[in-house]
């Protein structure tokens, strides 16, 4: 699900509680303990590694900001990664996380998400931030953050700890069985790597692709 909190909803957290917290900003790309961190919490996916969110900036420039109750000193409990987003068209917002399919919020109870969703709210209402949005799986703040659903979407999970046998007859057996065995009768084969030679071959089958999909369309237009 997306979650926003955005100027038309400020209203809904003018009376916040009288809680307040401790609240710090870090850089996840400088500073190790996230790194440490994800790789112990239990929630964390791909989206929250170093090596997304540093694709992420050299890919599109967005600066990612990680929000934390733990002090600068301290191992961190908790972390609500954000990317900076500026766009002209649709304006300075925080992004949680860009390109990505979800990102939970890596927190031990919804006080301290709420903690967090509540500092970075303040730019909202500062007019500093068109919006902020979370991508969450299932965690979701409380009323009086100011924060509610914009979208909601599918998420598919796939167990692999069964056998493959099992795995396969769990499938779809027109949708996912049917091809499998087409790909096994065609002897299809599964390579990984950053060699030239497979970004040639990768390469060389997108031109394939492009060209079969463009048939019959305007000549002269490129197939990649």
């Amino acid at each position: 699900m997306a979650i926003i909190a955005s100027p038309a909803r400020r209203a809904a957290s003018a009376n916040v509680g009288s809680r307040k917290a401790s609240l710090f900003e870090i850089n996840p790309l400088s500073d190790s303990r996230w790194e440490t961190f994800v790789n112990s919490h239990p929630w964390s996916s791909v989206f929250h590694s170093t090596n997304w969110l540093r694709a992420l900036q050299m890919a599109y420039g967005y600066d990612p900001v990680v929000v934390t109750t733990s002090a600068p000193e301290a191992a961190l409990t908790n972390g609500l990664v954000f990317c900076r987003v500026n766009s002209w068209l649709t304006g300075r917002r925080l992004v949680s996380l860009p390109f990505s399919d979800h990102c939970e919020p890596l927190v031990r109870n919804s006080s301290e998400l709420d903690d967090l969703l509540l500092h970075m709210k303040r730019g909202v209402e500062g007019g500093r931030l068109k919006y902020v949005e979370i991508r969450p799986i299932s965690t979701e703040p409380g009323s009086q953050t100011g924060f509610a659903r914009s979208n909601t979407y599918r998420f598919h999970r796939l167990d692999l700890c069964k056998s493959e046998q099992d795995l396969f007859r769990s499938f779809h057996k027109d949708c996912v069985q049917r091809k499998i065995r087409r790909a096994e009768r065609e002897k299809l084969h599964y390579e990984e790597g950053t060699s030239e030679i497979l970004l040639q071959q990768f390469y060389n089958l997108l031109v394939i692709t492009r060209r079969r999909a463009c048939a019959g369309k305007r000549p002269g237009v490129p197939p990649g």
